[in-house]
Order: structure tokens, then C-alpha cells, then sequence
């Protein structure tokens, strides 16, 4: 065994393997993996091995697209099989709802590149001949799945790499983790110590205890789940062809053809945790006692959509753990404050992912970028608020609504009231409808007459779509007050703030009292922040941005930060924020401080100290809105005071609450994009119009030469705003946008723009359709609607408002 490495990969599933073989890949062959038993022992070893490219997030569905090309490679590589089978598969709709599901699937796949198709019951049951069509209203035919050797694929993973220099080490436990001065590990295991400069936790099921060794919990938690054999199908038996993957939703079931017979597994709604706290080392090549009981629902609506499968009967039970974590999707990527420690853990799809995950985090150890966007697999995504018993009421909850439809305007139950402002229970006595984001309990909109509402959850537009238009009336006329400290919050002081900022952000830092706004770039020139920017002293600066991205932001800047001369902090827990905004917002303030705030003394993009009240505030004169308005930020213990203040004085102004909902609407009217949608990795600043705030003249920003490149060559697709002649449905987000038939571009995010009375979507389309008169449509759950480019904003077009 190796004294020393570049990398140490600890866990031998086909996760670890994956990352193996793709680092050799990219270049680094001084790499090891070190596995406590054989390679697939844990869950790779009994998994149903089912592949497929669909997933809710496109950017995860394309590497799950690379992932099952990835195969034929690895198989060339090693000589080792895989055991592919492409069968086909259908996604079977049991109801209206899921049908428009599955035409959304349909229309976002159409700009993926995959040749979806929306099927009759007929057509299904030809193609999937033990259905009983009665139960079904149609399906979706994906001719890119099926299932693999779980066994095969892991050892073709490990054999290509050995071939381009890896070594493997079974029967080796790693037992600690200690890291030197240099960063780099001391990798100590039963048979001897190996020190390495990066190390991949790979673990699977020992994932959460590779990450105890470095003091990290992971919110990740082992579930039972189980799937059954039959046996002999004549039907099977008589088919000309290997039968379909299948999926049916309302039972909560997937299908294959094992052998003669049919495999069945289902994510129960009454899922059972394994191990909660820790996985024994001694748990290898194990099953768990089969627990049928627990499953029955499942199987009971199994057997009546399949009767082949009931009268074929049973012929073996198949339990064992697999990993989640808490919204299902995989955990990698480097870890904010351990220098050199790599995650690549919960990945529950491992051969329909393990290669998506392999190429990024190779990519982002080698080349310091996992070369696309990532976000719905970015560890940053969790903060320190995601503890263990948080993780293990979500996974709970999404395991048991793996097949369920998640609506977009549906909020899930589990794991609330964790994170709460000093004023939510002020917001819930006006009927506050609230949402959840990084663990932050928020607005989405209020009730009329204070009442708590409820709202239907749907794809089309809801119980709220009027109420908030009374939210946006009341700002687009009046006032409106609304809670902020969703955004994240950021001190960045010390003598080196200015030139660390400057290095850092693509615009030019302002002057004492003043704001900017401006993009953080890669290396690559690619978005990866959006910030507001304001200047309190000389060395004193509040950076404000997504308040999801607070982990992932702070990841970045502590991995650029000198030694000395600048400090950051985040001050999530002890900086709120409020927000007034509408034609009545300056009256408003003004009533509460001695200072002027009139335009002339406190004009658009300033920043200043005001005593409100009794109350010592942070106040900027600007808001998303695109209104007239202002964002005031004060101590926590400051908050509840500061609300009672606003609501006592703005009353006779017509002051109105407002959500979420209604910013989002507001926001559309003035073209203003958001992170996560509008602003990710895989867009450069001229791409997304934000090109206004790259200072070209600064030349030592991060990302300069890149933007520099893509502004001089002219970016390839640009963001639009379209007005689209939507019917009772408005977009959601990653609908297709096509001219004469062919896809240009896709839907980032749109609304209903209620203050202008129209359906609002904005997306990125190619350069050359990037202009007026434009034939563009839009598809809304399977009906093209036509969309008209927006040239300005259709809400105060010069700014008038929020500048005068």
C-alpha cells in the first residue's frame, strides 16, 4: 500500500469508483481507493440497478444523460460489461394532474435534447402489455432507460481507472482523519497510514461517520426500502421484447423485467429509517428481514394495475438501506472551512448519477470548477441549520413522496418552524401564508381580512392569485411592507475591504454612503453571485445577496480571503431586514426619523445610519420592487419594534403587507432576475444583461478576461422578457421557447405581472431571436402560447419611480 497520494477516494461503491476513474480521467493518476471490505458491498450491491434521464432539476438530468452514455466508454476501457439493458420506459398517469405533469416533463425535455413522447393508454399497454389500462389516463415513452449490473458497472468503474493508474485497496478501513498544517490528510486505516493531499468522502452508508472524523455531521439518513422478484410471467415469457422499465405514480411503484419474471419496488409512504444514528463497520453484503406488511398498500395497487404480477406471485424480497438526503438529491462538493475534504455522499440513483458526479467533482478538485451548474447538488446548499434530526424528518418526508407530484405552489410540512424571525408571529396574525428557504420560515402572501388562507395546490393559477394582486396594488399606489431578511447578509471591514472587493466583484466599489450592484464571477467569467454592494465607512462595507447561496458564497470568498488586512462574516442571526416600498414609502419614513430623506438628501442607491423611532437602522433607498422604496436592516432584538413602528404610521398611508409572491410579480414588471433562476453558472454577464456592471476598466477583478471575451465576441443567447397569451396558467419555470417549431431557448422564471395585467415570463433565447417581432412560443402543460418580446421594462421604463 501507498505511504503517499494525490487523492485518497474512501468508499468502494459505484460512487467512489465513478470519482476514481474520473479523476484518472482528467489527468491525476496518483490517486487510491481505499474500501473497509469489497468494492460494491453496502447498498451498490443490491440495488435494482434502474437507470434513467429524467429529473426535476435539467441540469442534473444532463448528467444523467452523460451517465448512461458513459457506459459503452467504460466498458471499452475495462473489458468489463455492464450489463446494460436499454429497454424503454413509460411514466404511467393515473390522473389529470399527473398527465399535465408529464407533458411538463415532455416540454422541458424538448430543450435537453431527449426524445420524449406523450402516449395513449392504448399505445402504453402495447408497449407494456401486464398494465390494466382502466387505471391509467396516458404515459410518458422514454426510449433512454432501463437498468444495468449494479455489480458490473461498479467493477468497469474500478478496472478503467486501475487501467489509467488508480490503485484500489479492499479489506482496508479507514479508522481517522487528521489534517496537517499544509492542508493536506493524514489518511490512517487498519493496515497503515497514507497521507494525501485530498481526500473524497465516498462512503455511502459510512458517509456520515467518514464525515465525524473531520467533525462533520452530515444531514443524510439510511432508509429500509425494498423491492420483490416474481416469479415466471408467461406474458413476460411471450413478449418479443425485454419489458419496459415502467414507473405509476399513484402506486408508488417502479417496474423491470428480472429474468421470467417482473422486479416491483416501491417508496412506501410509511418508510422506515435504518440505523439512524450510525451504520455498524461490520454491516457488508447483508439484507435486512423483508417487511411486507409495511409495503402492502403499495403492492395491494400493484397487483390490481398489474394482475400478471399477482398471479405470477412472489418469488423472492429484496430490503436493504440505501442513503437520502433530506430533498433527495446527492451531496458533493467541497466543504466551506476544510481545506482539501471532498463530498460525494447520498447519492440514492447511483447509475443513473454516479457518473454526473464523478465528472464534476473530478473537474472541480482538478480544474477548481465542477464545469457546469450544480446547485441542486452543491453541499452548500444545507447550512448549519440542517442538523440531524432536521435531515431525518425531511428525508422521512421526501421518501415518502418520491412519486408523488411536488406543485409549485405546494409547501411540505416537514421539519417547520425551525428558523423565525422575531416578527412571524405578527405576520401570521395578518394571515401570513408562509414558505421555507434555507430553513427560514417567510411570506408568501396574506390572507384578505387577516385570516390565514389555504390555497389549492396546481399548475394553474390559485386562491392567491387575487389577494396578491391587492399586494401589488397596494405598492404600486400606496405603501407596502414586507420582511427581507430572506437575503443574506454580509460585514466585509479592515484596512484591505476596498481592493479584496474589488478583486472579487466585477463592478466598482462605491463611494462612502452610496450602493452598487454587481455579478461575481468564476474563473471562467460565468455568474456564480449577484450582490448589492453598500459603503458605510472607508473600510466598512454590507454585501447583500441570496440568502440560499449564503453557504456557497461563503465558501468562495473565505477561499480567497488574504491573511490579513479584511474580514467577512455573515450576520444571518443578528441583522433583520423590513422593506417599505410604493408612492407613499418616503412619507412613510420620513414620519419616523428628524433626518431628511427627501430626494434631494437621500437620493436613489444611498445608504446611510437613521435613527428611527428609537431605533438605529441601516437604511438603503432601493428595493426589488422597482418602486419608490427602501430596505431598512437593524438588530435582531430591534425588529419587532421597528414593525410595530412602520404598521402604526404607515396605517392612514393605505399601508399593506406583501409576500413573496407579489415581489416576484413586481420584479417581473422591471426585467430584474434573480439568483437561482436568471443568474447561474452557466450563464456569462452579457448573456444575462448584467454586462452594465462589469467595469472593464478594473483589471483585477476575478472572471475579467473571460467577460472581456464573451462581451467582444457577443454572447451566444441572451435574457429576455416575453409577454406570453397564456390562459389560465402561467409559466413556472424551464418551459421551451421555440420559433417555427425548433427550440431557441428555455423559460428561467414568469408570473403573472399584476399591476400591468399580463402573463410575464423571462428566459433565455439565442442571440438571433433576441429581438422584437420575434415568432416566439412559449409551451404551457402541452399548449404553445405566444410570446412577445419585451424590449423595456413594462413598469417605468426610464426608473422614474424608484429614482425620483
Amino acid at each position: 500500500m501507498k505511504s503517499q497520494a494525490q487523492v485518497v477516494v474512501i468508499g468502494g461503491g459505484v460512487v467512489g469508483c465513478s470519482v476514481l476513474y474520473h479523476l484518472t480521467k482528467a489527468g491525476w493518476k496518483d490517486v487510491v481507493l481505499v474500501e473497509r471490505d469489497e468494492l460494491t458491498s453496502g447498498s451498490t450491491w443490491h440495488a435494482a440497478g434502474g437507470m434513467h434521464t429524467i429529473n426535476g432539476d435539467p441540469n442534473v438530468a444532463k448528467l444523467q444523460q452523460y451517465t448512461i452514455n458513459l457506459y459503452k466508454e467504460i466498458e471499452r476501457i475495462s473489458g468489463q460489461s455492464c450489463g446494460v439493458h436499454i429497454t424503454g420506459g413509460v411514466m404511467l398517469a393515473g390522473t389529470r394532474e399527473r398527465l399535465d405533469w408529464l407533458k411538463m416533463v415532455q416540454a422541458r425535455g424538448r430543450y435537453l435534447g431527449m426524445k420524449l413522447d406523450l402516449i395513449s393508454v392504448d399505445e402504453a399497454h402495447r408497449l407494456f402489455p401486464i398494465m390494466d389500462k382502466k387505471h391509467f389516463v396516458g404515459a410518458l415513452y422514454d426510449p433512454i432507460e432501463g437498468h444495468i449490473d449494479p455489480s458490473g458497472v461498479t467493477n468497469a468503474y474500478a478496472k478503467a481507472a486501475r487501467i489509467q493508474g488508480a490503485e484500489i485497496y479492499r479489506h482496508t478501513r479507514v479508522t481517522g482523519l487528521t489534517q496537517r498544517a499544509d492542508g493536506s490528510w493524514d489518511v490512517i486505516t487498519e493496515k497503515g497510514n497514507i497521507l494525501a493531499e485530498h481526500v473524497v468522502n465516498a462512503g455511502g452508508l459510512w458517509a456520515r461517520e467518514v464525515g465525524r472524523m473531520v467533525g462533520l455531521e452530515l444531514p443524510l439518513l439510511a432508509m429500509e426500502h425494498q423491492y420483490l422478484i416474481t416469479e415466471e410471467i408467461p406474458e413476460v415469457v411471450a413478449s418479443p421484447h425485454e419489458m419496459l422499465h415502467a414507473i405509476d405514480f399513484e402506486g408508488e411503484i417502479y417496474m423491470r423485467q428480472e429474468g421470467r419474471g417482473m422486479l416491483m419496488g416501491t417508496y412506501e409512504r410509511a418508510g422506515k429509517p435504518w440505523s439512524e444514528r450510525s451504520t455498524p463497520w461490520d454491516f457488508s453484503t447483508e439484507l435486512l428481514p423483508p417487511d411486507l406488511d409495511r409495503i402492502a398498500p403499495s403492492l395491494e395497487v400493484g397487483f390490481r394495475h398489474y394482475p400478471a404480477i399477482e398471479r405470477a406471485g412472489i418469488k423472492k424480497v429484496i430490503n436493504g438501506p440505501f442513503v437520502f438526503a433530506p430533498d433527495g438529491n446527492p451531496v458533493i462538493g467541497p466543504v466551506r472551512g476544510l481545506r482539501n475534504y471532498w463530498l460525494a455522499c447520498g447519492v440514492m440513483a447511483g447509475f443513473s448519477q454516479g457518473g454526473g458526479v464523478g465528472l464534476s467533482l473530478s473537474n472541480w478538485m482538478v480544474h477548481g470548477d465542477p464545469g457546469g451548474d450544480i446547485w441542486g447538488m452543491d453541499c452548500a446548499r444545507f447550512g448549519d441549520w440542517a442538523t440531524t434530526a432536521y435531515a431525518h424528518a425531511k428525508v422521512r418526508e421526501n421518501y415518502s413522496r418520491r412519486f408523488r407530484i411536488r406543485f409549485p405552489n405546494e409547501e411540505l410540512p416537514a421539519a417547520r418552524r425551525l428558523r423565525m424571525t422575531p416578527v412571524y408571529d405578527r405576520l401570521a396574525a395578518k394571515g401570513a401564508l408562509f414558505g421555507v428557504t434555507y430553513g427560514l420560515e417567510y411570506a408568501l402572501w396574506f390572507g384578505p381580512d387577516g385570516r390565514t388562507p389555504t390555497e389549492e395546490v396546481t399548475f394553474r393559477r390559485s386562491s392567491a392569485h387575487a389577494p396578491v394582486a391587492e399586494e401589488c396594488r397596494a405598492v404600486r399606489n400606496a405603501v407596502g411592507l414586507m420582511e427581507t431578511s430572506t437575503y443574506a447578509r454580509y460585514e466585509v471591514a479592515g484596512a484591505g475591504a476596498e481592493p479584496w472587493l474589488q478583486k472579487m466583484l466585477s463592478n466598482r466599489m462605491p463611494r462612502e454612503g452610496r450602493i452598487v450592484l454587481t455579478p461575481m464571477l468564476n474563473h471562467q467569467g460565468r455568474l456564480i453571485g449577484d450582490f448589492t454592494v453598500a459603503r458605510l465607512g472607508s473600510d466598512r462595507f454590507y454585501v447583500f445577496g441570496s440568502g440560499i447561496a449564503e453557504d456557497y458564497h461563503m465558501r468562495w470568498f473565505e477561499a480567497h480571503l488574504p491573511d490579513h488586512g479584511v474580514s467577512i462574516r455573515p450576520l444571518r442571526s443578528e441583522m433583520l431586514g423590513l422593506s417599505i416600498a410604493g408612492p407613499r414609502s418616503r412619507e412613510l419614513l420620513q414620519r419616523l426619523t428628524h433626518e431628511d430623506v427627501s430626494n434631494a438628501a437621500f437620493p436613489f442607491r444611498s445608504f446611510r445610519r437613521l435613527d428611527l423611532g428609537m431605533i438605529p437602522a441601516l437604511v438603503g433607498r432601493l428595493t426589488y420592487t422597482g418602486d419608490l422604496g427602501y430596505e431598512i436592516w437593524m438588530k435582531a432584538d430591534n425588529q419587532l419594534a421597528l414593525y410595530e413602528l412602520l404598521v402604526e404610521h404607515g396605517a392612514d398611508l393605505g399601508l399593506r403587507h406583501f409576500g413573496s409572491r407579489a415581489l416576484s410579480s413586481l420584479r417581473l414588471e422591471k426585467s430584474w432576475g434573480g439568483w437561482a433562476r436568471e443568474y447561474r453558472p452557466i450563464y456569462g454577464p452579457c448573456e444575462a444583461g448584467l454586462d452594465l456592471f462589469v467595469d472593464a476598466k478594473k483589471n483585477d477583478f476575478i472572471g475579467r478576461d473571460a467577460a472581456l471575451k464573451e462581451r467582444d465576441a457577443g454572447p451566444q443567447r441572451r435574457l429576455v422578457t416575453m409577454v406570453v397569451d397564456a390562459k389560465d396558467a402561467d409559466v413556472i419555470g424551464d418551459e421551451p421557447i421555440a420559433v417555427d417549431g425548433q427550440v431557441v431557448g428555455w423559460v428561467t422564471s414568469g408570473g403573472y405581472a399584476h399591476h400591468i395585467g399580463k402573463s410575464v415570463a423571462m428566459g433565455y433565447v439565442k442571440a438571433a431571436f433576441a429581438k422584437p417581432g420575434a415568432d416566439l412560443r412559449i409551451e404551457i402543460i402541452g399548449d404553445w402560447r405566444k410570446a412577445a418580446l419585451a424590449p423595456r421594462p413594462l413598469f417605468d421604463p426610464e426608473g422614474l419611480r424608484m429614482r425620483g
